[in-house]
């Protein structure tokens, strides 16, 4: 049984349980939400009502290991489940914050006052876990078949900043539109205090569920909101580029057609988070690089000079050292393999590139992707062929024998720091195509002319 029936059976033994003492159990949230859409959802949440905490405790012991995920909030758990089990609750602001919140559980507040917390009424649907009758408060059903991501209630929805982001990654991750209404709240809400984690998490769910990411920052946008997390890319709006590069606009308008093409190509890369902030963040140089000169409008080395800015907006976000390293890499080198493509330059100038790269692949996507972002549908094929040849040319390369520092000890050297200077002289012949046992011999003639092999 897989485990996704095994949450749905266990959920519905312990609706059955509920039901002898006289309570109900609801499918809740995304796992509705999600159903009705058509989505694969492994992750289940379900909603007890009419029973005691003491009493649904008592079931979840019977039914096997129960986990206080936050008891004094009325959510609970299972070991070897996903699934998350919670009694309705009332919650009240106590700050900015998305945690900031006091929260009253009450068994028996009824399913239309306990759907009122929800955020949108796609999210406000309850299915009953035993008939399967669903109970829509709030329209939620015909706002799924229209498309709408509409707010539950004024007063709740922006107590919780986070809202504003969720509105906007739900947007990109189903296509739908915000109605008017949540567009106005949002544009009044202060996302400042909001913690650095939550915004990531949603950001990630956006670049990477998302067909269209791009749905994502227009909203935020449209809304007024790209100004705190995101200024370097609200920096972006309006920053004009040489049409007969760029028919389509600005740089903003670019890096989102961009960011549309990456999400297509994504899951072949070694780290997909760190590709699409690749793509999100590739030209955020350019916005301290343009100059205008004889009416040509450049750019030059905003790859390099962009990396201050994207280091600062990823620290924005996280710590994370190697995702940070990662989209660096990819963003400082992105323009070379369309350089090197346009001038059919030779294997070994590939080689370089492609070693000086974190993940060689994704580097080549990035670039396809920023083809596909100046207004074409299409890209250069015989550029496309040059790379992919040549990135498979690289792979063979480096999968072959090659020589490493235990080689030079075995052919008689002393190991000291010296050994950096020759495994790095080793690489270039190595990255220039020559044999293990040709590079051995030519790196041990470099260390004798070098002095570090005495002469007999």
């Amino acid at each position: 049984m897989s485990g996704g029936n095994v949450n749905i059976e266990t959920a519905k033994k312990i609706a059955a349980l509920v039901a002898e003492l006289g309570g109900k159990t609801y499918y809740v949230g995304g796992t509705v939400r999600d159903g009705l859409l058509g989505i694969e959802n492994k992750d289940v949440d379900i909603e007890v009502h009419g029973i005691t905490p003491a009493q649904l405790e008592n079931i979840l012991d019977s039914v096997g290991e129960k986990l206080k995920i936050g008891a004094s909030f009325g959510i609970y758990g299972l070991r070897g489940c996903d699934i998350d089990i919670a009694m309705p609750r009332l919650e009240q602001a106590t700050g900015r914050g998305h945690r900031d919140f006091e929260v009253f559980v009450d068994p028996f507040l009824g399913a239309q006052k306990a759907a009122l917390r929800r955020d949108f009424t796609i999210n406000a649907l309850m299915k009953d876990v035993l008939t399967g009758e669903i109970t829509d408060c709030f329209g939620g059903i015909d706002d799924l078949k229209n498309g709408i991501l509409r707010h539950v209630n004024d007063k709740t929805f922006v107590e919780d900043p986070l809202r504003a982001l969720r509105a906007c990654q739900f947007a990109a991750r189903f296509n739908f539109k915000i109605a008017p209404g949540t567009l106005d709240i949002i544009k009044t809400m202060n996302l400042d205090a909001l913690a650095r984690e939550r915004v990531l998490a949603e950001l990630k769910k956006a670049l990477l569920k998302a067909e269209r990411p791009s749905i994502f920052f227009d909203c935020l946008r449209d809304t007024w909101q790209l100004g705190f997390w995101f200024p370097e890319l609200k920096s972006l709006i309006g920053l004009e580029q040489p049409p007969i590069w760029h028919p389509e606009g600005d740089v903003y308008s670019h890096t989102m057609l961009v960011l549309d093409a990456a999400a297509k190509l994504k899951n072949k890369a070694q780290n997909p988070t760190g590709f699409m902030l690749g793509a999100l963040c590739h030209d955020f140089g350019k916005a301290v690089t343009q100059k205008t000169e004889n009416g040509k409008i450049t750019f030059y080395s905003h790859e390099t000079e962009g990396l201050p800015l994207i280091e600062s907006f990823l620290r924005r976000l996280t710590d994370e050292t190697d995702l940070i390293k990662y989209t660096l890499n990819l963003c400082e080198l992105h323009m070379r393999p369309n350089q090197l493509a346009a001038f059919n330059s030779s294997q070994k100038a590939l080689n370089k590139l492609f070693y000086a790269c974190e993940d060689p692949a994704a580097l080549v996507m990035l670039a396809k992707a920023d083809a596909l972002g100046c207004g074409s549908r299409e890209i250069n094929p015989k550029m496309q062929e040059y790379l992919i040849n040549g990135l498979n040319a690289y792979n063979e390369i480096m999968a072959k024998p090659h020589v490493t520092g235990a080689d030079l000890v075995a052919a008689g050297l002393t190991p000291g720091t010296y050994f950096s200077g020759l495994l790095d002289y080793a690489t270039k012949l190595r990255l220039a195509g020559i044999e293990k046992e040709n590079a051995l011999t030519q790196t041990l003639a470099f260390a004798k002319s070098e002095g570090y092999i005495k002469q007999k």
